[in-house]
């Protein structure tokens, strides 16, 4: 995780929590000129727009009092979906028995995309299952994965 990551995350999940949400995830996505800053929010009641909405009146004056983005950015608050991103060897543990779609930053045995059944986690490894072979995907070399909704 970068430190802006790891400084958004500090900044801003204690104000998600405090609303009575769970922070999800935190993207930062620069993107020369313009950003986008989006917060993923979760509630096991689920979530509507009018929490998205609240939570994101809440971040914005935070972020216009602590200023940690120096560039334009835009401000997205929304809930993780069905295909939700995953951000923690945490929440790639409570999916295990899933179907995943990971993406490395590097390639990894020569490839940079697996998705498969997520086995579980291993130390600081993520286990991805595809065609009968597992594979341990690095925490850290992850750049961004998915859950793949099942519609069955």
């Amino acid at each position: 995780m970068s430190s802006k990551l790891e400084q958004l995350q500090a900044l801003l999940a204690p104000v998600v929590e405090a609303l009575g949400y769970v922070c999800w995830g935190i993207e930062f996505l620069s993107q020369g000129r313009h950003s986008l800053l989006r917060v993923y929010i979760d509630h096991p009641n689920g979530i509507l727009v009018d929490d998205c909405e609240k939570v994101s009146r809440q971040l914005s004056g935070v972020l216009d009092v602590e200023d940690p983005i120096s560039a334009d950015y835009t401000l997205e608050v929304s809930s993780p979906g069905m295909d939700r991103p995953l951000f923690t060897l945490d929440q790639f543990a409570a999916h295990a028995g899933e179907q995943v779609k990971v993406k490395l930053r590097s390639p990894f045995e020569g490839r940079r995309n697996f998705q498969g059944l997520l086995r579980g986690v291993e130390d600081q490894e993520v286990v991805v299952q595809i065609d009968g072979h597992e594979y341990l995907l690095p925490i850290d070399a992850i750049d961004k994965a998915n859950i793949v909704p099942s519609f069955e």
